[in-house]
């Protein structure tokens, strides 16, 4: 029925493309009679109705005392929700050109007082959350220059408003409502790129609008389901970045966003409406579910490519959703199931102002799972993550805490949040992250300063920002020239014979100073050594080749081999190939004041001239 139901909304879409209104907003003349039927009936139903009703919350609420998971959730979000009653309500300060941090402050509130609210009945919540949406509501608007504001605070009051309803006065509720037509639907209406977005900016901001649209919906359905039917035709337009198998072109950093609002979309359109309209189908959303295991290696960090952070991986609500979705409480086990608990017992000052906003959330979607942490994985030792920004990963166990981990990039400086790192690597073993990724500088320090962080052309500010340039990746460089922006690297050969592992990456075209630039990784089958080898063609005869990896360990040199040091474990590196260089051990800080610093990171340098062939081999080989 539900594949019928999508067909049948795709074609009504098609025939109404000719005649929608202007398209810079997306927005069709009508929704699909399919779509039309459905939020009349939503609207008709008694508040609450996004993401649960009465009887849902009431379900929560009496499993609480007796489901472990849940309570400990549950008591979470109220001990938080506690701690949030002596702060002020939000007021609208920008940070640059963004109120983002609003919004996310506004969402973590009213989502934690609501839900706590909903569960306990302690009016000091209601109050609490009341006054945060008043605050918020009565803003000038939401900052829709920078969409993504908007698409979470839409969601931060519609999800008040909604669950909290019958408990607001219809003064106030007026109020509410109106600034959430104002500064979230009517807001949507502008000629504002996100719509067809293909990056989180879809995910985020079409499922903050469609909470906008539901929680509303009421005041005039026919509208509200223009609103939806956008939801259903664009939100695609993101999610088509999953092809073919659920590799995240954003890096683990923006999947816990983007993903998370792709959730709470579908979870939306089920809950309200009863149906996800084909979205749960789209091709590597379901095994975009595996990803964050996948990218994470057992030091409990992720590979933290593009714009992402260093650091180990917290809690992600959207597992719930997937593991109870799609019937896989395997998702849960690797790693979420431990940091879930972890992060439910938290009781810190801090958890007031940098907690997960989403956590509420899960209290919809968490169920014991029928194993315990640790149980072993049905994911691949080798992965191939395909997609517009392919990475592989290798890994020689996912029962030892002590296994080989290596993650390689393909893809292009171009691409999304994208640094110049085709043909990076981070590797773990012994449960230490030994080669590293620096992650993303600070959007707001680079563009106070006026320089242009977003503009991905050669000579951009962007690539002068150390962490995002070619000088701080695992990557080879030729004559110091940086990766060409237009190039991509490309993931030509991934093998596989019993616990042995070998990808061959084609970093060409990442290179205008050589004809051919190819890296190889290769596992030896007993997980205890590894091979980087990179060889090059049409180099200009004698020219300067730098290898380079970042680690936060401590290095001792010893002729040709590195020992590296860290938490009472030591790997070695020893360079192998045809041409050898002399190791340098750098402190891994970049060279200009806008750099952030990166306490505790060195890189491991050396670089070999070019033969009078314009070639070389370079081979380094890690023994564990």
């Amino acid at each position: 029925m539900r594949k019928l139901a999508a067909f049948a909304c795709a074609v009504c879409a098609a025939a109404t493309v000719l005649s929608k209104a202007p398209k810079d907003n997306g927005m069709p003349v009508a929704a699909c009679p399919e779509v039309t039927e459905a939020v009349a009936k939503s609207a008709a139903k008694p508040h609450p109705r996004l993401f649960a009703d009465a009887a849902g919350f009431a379900s929560i609420k009496e499993r609480i005392g007796k489901d472990e998971l849940l309570t400990a959730a549950a008591e979470h979000v109220r001990a938080v929700a506690d701690k949030m009653l002596p702060t002020s309500p939000s007021k609208r300060i920008k940070e640059g050109k963004r109120l983002l941090a609003v919004s996310r402050t506004a969402l973590y509130r009213i989502s934690t007082l609501a839900m706590a609210y909903r569960l306990y009945g302690d009016k000091a919540h209601l109050d609490r959350a009341i006054a945060e949406m008043r605050a918020v509501c009565a803003f000038e608007d939401w900052n829709p220059s920078h969409f993504l504001d908007v698409g979470e605070m839409s969601l931060a009051v519609a999800v008040g408003y909604d669950w909290l309803y019958a408990d607001i006065d219809e003064t106030t509720r007026k109020e509410m409502a109106a600034g959430l037509r104002r500064n979230g639907l009517d807001a949507s209406l502008l000629k504002l790129w996100w719509i067809q977005a293909h990056n989180n900016w879809g995910q985020v901001c079409h499922a903050g609008i469609l909470s906008a649209a539901l929680a509303l919906a009421e005041e005039n359905p026919a509208d509200a389901a223009r609103y939806v039917q956008r939801c259903i035709d664009k939100l695609p337009i993101s999610m088509k970045a999953l092809e073919p198998n659920g590799c995240y072109p954003e890096g683990p950093g923006y999947w816990s966003y983007g993903m998370h609002f792709n959730v709470i979309a579908i979870a939306l359109l089920e809950s309200a409406l009863g149906s996800d309209y084909g979205l749960a189908s789209l091709p590597g959303f379901r095994e975009a579910g595996n990803y964050p295991d996948i990218v994470t290696g057992p030091s409990g960090q992720p590979f933290n490519y593009a714009d992402g952070g260093r650091g180990a991986r917290g809690t992600h609500p959207a597992l719930w959703w997937f593991a109870k979705r799609f019937k896989s409480p395997d998702i849960l086990r690797y790693r979420e199931l431990d940091n879930f608990k972890a992060y439910a017992a938290r009781r810190d000052k801090r958890i007031v102002t940098n907690g997960h906003r989403l956590f509420p959330f899960a209290l919809f979607w968490v169920e014991t799972p029928p194993a315990p942490s640790g149980a072993p994985s049905s994911l691949p030792l080798v992965w191939d993550g395909q997609g517009p920004v392919p990475v592989t990963i290798q890994r020689s166990s996912w029962n030892d805490d002590e296994a080989l981990f290596v993650g390689l990039k393909g893809g292009s400086p171009s691409g999304p949040h994208g640094h110049m790192d085709g043909g990076s690597f981070v590797m773990d073993t012994k449960g230490v992250r030994w080669a590293i990724d620096l992650g993303a500088e600070g959007y707001y320090g680079i563009e106070k300063r006026g320089m242009n962080l977003w503009s991905g052309a050669q000579d951009s500010d962007r690539w002068k920002i150390f962490r995002l340039s070619t000088w701080s990746h695992n990557v080879p460089m030729i004559d110091g020239c940086q990766q060409w922006v237009k190039g991509s690297a490309k993931i030509v050969d991934v093998k596989k014979e019993g616990t042995a592992s070998e990808v061959t990456l084609d970093l060409s075209s990442l290179y205008t100073n050589a004809t051919t630039v190819v890296r190889k990784g290769a596992m030896a089958s007993d997980g205890r050594r590894y091979m980087i080898r990179d060889t090059f063609a049409g180099v200009r005869p004698g020219a300067s080749i730098r290898w380079a990896m970042m680690t936060g360990a401590n290095a001792a040199v010893d002729g040709d081999t590195v020992t590296l040091s860290q938490d009472g474990r030591s790997v070695t590196l020893t360079q192998c190939g045809a041409q050898k260089g002399e190791w340098t051990v750098g402190d891994g800080q970049g060279p200009n004041e806008w750099d952030s610093k990166n306490p505790g990171c060195r890189q491991l340098v050396f670089t070999v001239p070019a033969t009078a062939e314009g070639t070389a081999d370079i081979v380094v080989k890690f023994a564990f």
